[in-house]
């Protein structure tokens, strides 16, 4: 029988560590206690948060509604000539999957080493680091529909994935709830060493020929040095997402800040990076109040203790009003803001 607990905190179940309550909160652990919890007409009507690891969202008020936490656990692989099927549950810590990979050779996620959060995260943000986003290993996901208490498995094309973005946070939002995931891997690598800082991570250690572990190790490290680790100072790591602006507005920004990093973006734009945006307008190690950005990394915003929901938000606007004045461009959160 489902328990449903009632005035529950909420501040151990989200990375940035704010102090929220939930009305009412259930642990599903296994898929057919949502089809269980889902046959009570009160909780089709309730507003819910679906809460994995917590990772990436922003909690600024109490939850009124059901904070559903996804604690469906597992690992299977399966190899079919030099695919290698993998799937987890969404329970499972994102980074102990990728671990699970890399230790079983099985290449494709070896960029995406030390991502904070949840299997059944990973999907819904399309998340993605050093060259790499979940697309690129994607197979499929197994998911519940809360109007009609169906299953269905979406497929890559299904979940429409764009840069940090997919079908679940768009047309779909808040309409399934994904329960396990599967991923298509390979068991011969094909490393993708395109981001300067793993190149040069990899000399600096003398690592002339990688491995995926070597990879791993090398992102990892790479994170940590610029990103600061929750359980010592509360944050949900990249709070903006790197802007992606038309060549033209490229150009006139360019001529004004010509050594402004860019990359590529998608259909002829130009990503920018956030985080030297921010940076250039002071905000780097800054403290106002509880709240601030990181002393190594301008896109991360930390909770230096006892900082609500809402200053973490005023500080976000603040930050996001400011690279628009000195810019002309507009930033846009990353995480969920759960008000």
């Amino acid at each position: 029988m489902l328990q449903i607990e009632e005035n529950v905190s909420l501040k151990n179940l989200n990375t940035f560590g704010i102090e929220a309550k939930a009305r009412f909160f259930v642990e599903i652990n296994h898929e057919d206690e949502l089809t269980e919890l889902f046959m009570d007409q009160q909780w089709q009507q309730t507003e819910r948060l679906i809460l994995g690891g917590g990772s990436n969202m922003l909690l600024v008020n109490d939850f009124g509604g059901l904070v559903i936490r996804m604690n469906i656990r597992g690992i299977e692989h399966r190899i079919n000539h030099t695919n290698v099927f993998v799937e987890a549950g969404a329970g499972e810590s994102w980074n102990e999957l990728v671990n699970y990979c890399v230790d079983h050779n099985f290449a494709g996620m070896e960029n995406l080493s030390l991502i904070p959060g949840s299997v059944g995260a990973s999907p819904i943000q399309n998340i993605g680091a050093y060259g790499i986003e979940l697309k690129d290993v994607f197979e499929s996901c197994h998911t519940f529909e809360i109007a009609t208490g169906n299953f269905k498995t979406f497929n890559k094309e299904e979940c429409q994935f764009g840069y940090r973005e997919s079908v679940f946070k768009s047309a779909l939002k808040r309409q399934y709830i994904i329960t396990t995931v599967k991923f298509r891997l390979s068991t011969t690598p094909n490393l993708n060493l395109s981001y300067s800082a793993i190149e040069q991570e990899l000399n600096s250690r003398g690592i002339i020929q990688p491995t995926l572990k070597d990879v791993s190790k090398v992102v990892s490290a790479i994170r940590v040095s610029k990103l600061p680790d929750p359980s010592t100072i509360g944050n949900s790591g990249s709070f903006f997402k790197n802007p992606i602006i038309s060549a033209q507005q490229f150009e006139a920004v360019q001529q004004n800040y010509p050594t402004i990093p860019h990359y590529p973006g998608n259909n002829g734009g130009v990503k920018l990076a956030a985080g030297w945006l921010i940076e250039q307008c002071g905000w780097k190690g800054k403290t106002i109040g509880h709240t601030g950005t990181w002393k190594n990394q301008a896109l991360v915003l930390v909770n230096h203790g006892g900082a609500t929901g809402q200053e973490v938000y005023n500080l976000s606007s603040q930050i996001i009003d400011s690279v628009y004045s000195k810019f002309g461009v507009m930033l846009e959160r990353e995480v969920n803001i759960i008000q």
